[in-house]
């Protein structure tokens, strides 16, 4: 069963061959709907994104292969299984964090009758340099150079009751991380436009009171008169804003370019994510071994 296969509750759905249409479709429409649902507005929208889509698609089919397989993560098991114990300082550390899982506990709740449960053990992997002591031979060597390992902060937030299911749960995790990408750079040039139309609207504010304020009319008021200079130098703050308004676009241009970002991150996820495995040789201590 392939990451992919996550987007539908029905096993028959998935093509080990390819992405189904229906699959890329549901993607299309997911990535629109979770950046900006106004995209539909451009012609063929769904169109130019499904190469994207199709791309992300391939390149998730081949991380597969680089994820770990499952292993048992009980504190039973934990004097018997190496990985566990690099993992965890001691066996009761397990269902402590376990325990902490609000996901995990929901997932129990909503289905009493499992009591197993397939999850995700995300941790801070944390390396450093350290001097310790050495058997060369058989002699014993202080100060010498190694590299120590630690694993914290674990948590355990994507789960489901098999393992078909889980994988599904971190397709849809891993696709949603790459449109947020391109949601996170929209939102940049969203907030760009709206500083910009809030400094046009109070320079055209200020340029209209010394307009009307004039030398003659302000005085009236007991104003001093504003120095020709400064009208000018609003004119010209005033042309340079709507020449960077006209740079980033209006209406249907912005529409075209969020467009353009969307299909330049899916098009290269490999940007973005990388699954890549990685072998250590440790010893009970956590030192890394030659």
């Amino acid at each position: 069963m392939g990451i992919l296969d996550w987007f539908k509750n029905r096993a028959g759905q998935f093509d080990p061959d390819r992405a189904s249409d229906e699959l890329v479709r549901w993607a299309v429409e997911k990535a629109i709907t979770l950046t900006n649902p106004r995209l539909k507005l451009l012609s063929n929208c769904h169109k130019r994104l499904t190469p994207a889509v199709e791309t992300t698609i391939a390149f998730l089919r081949a991380q597969v292969q680089a994820l770990p397989p499952v292993r048992p993560v009980s504190s039973t098991v934990w004097s018997s299984d190496p990985a566990l114990r690099a993992f965890f300082v001691a066996p009761s550390d397990i269902p402590t964090v376990l325990g902490r899982s609000d996901n995990l506990r929901t997932l129990f709740d909503r289905f009493p009758e499992i009591d197993e449960a397939y999850l995700v053990l995300g941790m801070a992997f944390n390396e450093q340099r350290v001097f310790g002591m050495a058997l060369h031979g058989n002699m014993v060597q202080r100060d010498v150079a190694q590299t120590s390992v630690s694993f914290s902060d674990h948590k355990a937030r994507i789960c489901d009751r098999d393992q078909v299911l889980l994988r599904r749960v971190i397709g849809v995790e891993v696709f949603e991380y790459l449109v947020a990408h391109a949601l996170a750079e929209m939102g940049a040039e969203r907030v760009e436009r709206q500083e910009l139309e809030g400094n046009r609207s109070l320079i055209r504010a200020r340029l209209r009171l010394l307009q009307q304020h004039g030398p003659g009319l302000g005085s009236m008021f007991g104003e001093a008169p504003a120095a020709p200079s400064e009208q000018a130098r609003l004119e010209a703050a005033l042309l340079e804003n709507e020449r960077q308004l006209e740079a980033i676009g209006g209406g249907e241009s912005v529409l075209e370019a969020e467009l353009e970002c969307l299909q330049e991150i899916l098009a290269n996820p490999h940007r973005y994510l990388r699954i890549e495995p990685r072998q250590l040789r440790l010893s009970p201590m956590n030192l890394v071994l030659d």
